[in-house]
């Protein structure tokens, strides 16, 4: 699982092994350790009918609809979005998405990716 943050924004974006994990277990966490502390990224299924997040305890949640999640792992659904309202008249962007193969030359692992659009 990767997780990306730019302003208001966080888009988590999910290989296929994770995809399928939500949709069966309903839960996935990350943790990333900067020596005293760590910051922990997790998805989680909910019974809501919106992307909703929480950052709580070092930990941002994202809790997606179980009714997206349903087949998602098998459908050609890339993903979801939406826009949580903070109250002071802005609002946070939430996606979730499946992982693609790059196109450029990337030296990660990828072969949990999905295939990218782009390339069939």
């Amino acid at each position: 699982m990767k997780i990306r943050i730019h302003g208001n924004s966080v888009r988590f974006r999910l290989s296929k092994t994770e995809v399928g994990q939500l949709e069966n277990e309903g839960y996935l966490e990350e943790t990333t350790d900067f020596g005293p502390a760590q910051l922990i990224y997790a998805v989680q299924k909910w019974a809501g009918t919106e992307l909703q997040a929480r950052f709580e305890h070092n930990k941002i949640t994202l809790e997606v609809p179980e009714t997206l999640l349903t087949g998602w792992a098998a459908n050609n659904t890339v993903g979801f979005q939406g826009n949580m309202p903070l109250g002071d008249g802005s609002s946070l962007l939430m996606l979730i998405e499946k992982d693609f193969k790059c196109l450029d030359n990337a030296t990660e692992d990828q072969s949990d990716n999905y295939d990218n659009p782009k390339t069939c």
